[in-house]
C-alpha cells in the first residue's frame, strides 16, 4: 500500500480478480489432454465375504458363496478403490452395464476408512 493510500481513508482497495479453474490451469502450464488421459481402474463391487483359506481351498465348480449384499441393493462403483458412486446393473445388449443411480459426495470420498 502507497503512503498516499494510507493517509486516505476513501482510497478503494486494489481490484481483485477471479480466475476460472480453466484459467488457473492455463496459468500453471497444467495440459488437461494429459489428465484426462491418465489411465484409471473403475471396479463395479457386487458383494464381499469373508472366509477361512481351508474354505476358500476347497471351493469348486459350482460351489455358491454368500455375499454381504441384499438383492436389489445398490452396487459400489470404485475409481483407485474409492467409492464414487452407488449403481444397477443392467443389460445393454447381450452385455452387462451400470446405471449410476447416486453420485458420492467429493467429501464423502476422501474419508478415511
Amino acid at each position: 500500500m502507497s503512503e498516499s493510500e494510507e493517509n486516505n481513508p476513501e482510497a478503494e482497495p486494489a481490484a481483485q480478480t477471479d480466475t476460472t479453474p480453466s484459467e488457473d490451469s492455463a496459468e500453471s502450464g497444467i495440459d488437461q489432454d494429459v489428465i484426462r488421459a491418465i489411465p484409471i481402474t473403475l471396479t463395479i463391487e457386487v458383494g464381499t465375504t469373508q472366509l477361512k483359506l481351508r474354505d476358500l481351498l476347497r471351493l469348486s465348480q459350482g460351489s455358491i458363496l454368500e455375499l454381504d449384499r441384499s438383492v436389489g441393493e445398490l452396487m459400489d462403483v470404485k475409481v483407485n478403490d474409492t467409492v464414487i458412486a452407488k449403481c444397477e446393473i443392467v443389460t445393454v445388449g447381450d452385455k452387462f452395464g451400470i446405471s449410476v443411480v447416486e453420485i458420492v459426495a467429493p467429501l464423502e470420498r476422501v474419508k478415511p476408512v
